[in-house]
C-alpha cells in the first residue's frame, strides 16, 4: 500500500513539472525579442514609436559671444556698444518627418532607418547673462541721444555669430550621433534584432 502511494506521489509530481515546463516554453516562445520584432516592429510600427519621441533635440550647447557695432551719427561722430552675450543653441532631429519610407524591415528583425538631417532648431540668448559691457557716444557730440535699436541690432548679429560657432564645432555631427544612439536603443529595447542608419534618399 505505501509503495502505491508513493507511485501515485511521484507520478504526480512529474506531471507537475512537465506542466510547469510546458507553460514556461510557451510563455517563452511568446516573449522572445526576435518574435516580437517580426510580430510588431514593421514600418509604420517604427515610425510611430520613433515618432512618440517627437523632435529629438539631441544636443546643447552653450556659447559666450562679445560683439561690438559701432553707428556713425550725422552729421558727424558715432555711437558704440558693446555687447557680451550668453546663448543657448539646440539642435536635432525633426522626426515628424519620418514616413514609413524612411524604414526598411529585413528577416530576422534587422531593420534599416533613414532619419532626416539634423539641424539647428533654437538659439536662445539667456537674457539675465547677457550684459551690455559698453556704451558711449563720442564726447565731442554729448547732445545726440543713445539708439534703443542699436543694443537689438547687436543681440541678432550675436545670434547670427553664436549660431556659426556652433556649426563650426560640430554641433550637426554630435546630433546625428545621438540622435541615432537614442533611437537604436529604443527599437532594439523593443525587440529589433539590429538598427543600421542609412543615407537620406533625395
Amino acid at each position: 500500500m505505501p509503495t502505491t502511494r508513493l507511485k501515485w506521489l511521484i507520478a504526480g509530481l512529474l506531471a507537475g513539472v512537465l506542466l510547469a515546463g510546458a507553460v514556461f516554453l510557451g510563455f517563452r516562445k511568446m516573449t522572445l525579442p526576435g518574435d516580437a520584432a517580426r510580430r510588431t516592429l514593421d514600418p509604420p510600427g517604427v515610425v510611430k514609436e520613433i515618432q512618440q519621441l517627437s523632435t529629438l533635440v539631441s544636443v546643447r550647447y552653450l556659447l559666450q559671444k562679445a560683439i561690438g557695432l559701432e553707428e556713425k551719427k550725422i552729421p558727424f561722430g558715432s555711437e558704440k556698444i558693446l555687447l557680451f552675450v550668453h546663448a543657448e543653441v539646440l539642435a536635432g532631429v525633426d522626426l515628424d518627418k519620418l514616413t514609413e519610407r524612411s524604414v526598411s524591415s529585413r528577416a530576422g528583425g534587422h531593420l534599416a532607418i533613414s532619419l532626416p538631417p539634423p539641424k539647428v532648431l533654437h538659439v536662445v540668448i539667456d537674457d539675465k547673462q547677457t550684459k551690455v559691457w559698453d556704451r558711449r557716444i563720442t564726447w565731442w557730440t554729448p547732445w545726440v541721444p543713445y539708439n534703443p535699436d542699436l543694443e537689438r541690432r547687436a543681440r541678432l548679429q550675436a545670434r547670427e555669430e553664436i549660431e556659426q560657432a556652433a556649426l563650426e564645432m560640430g554641433i550637426l555631427r554630435e546630433a546625428g550621433r545621438n540622435a541615432e544612439t537614442g533611437i537604436r536603443s529604443l527599437l532594439t529595447g523593443l525587440g529589433a534584432a539590429s538598427v543600421t542608419f542609412v543615407p537620406r534618399m533625395p
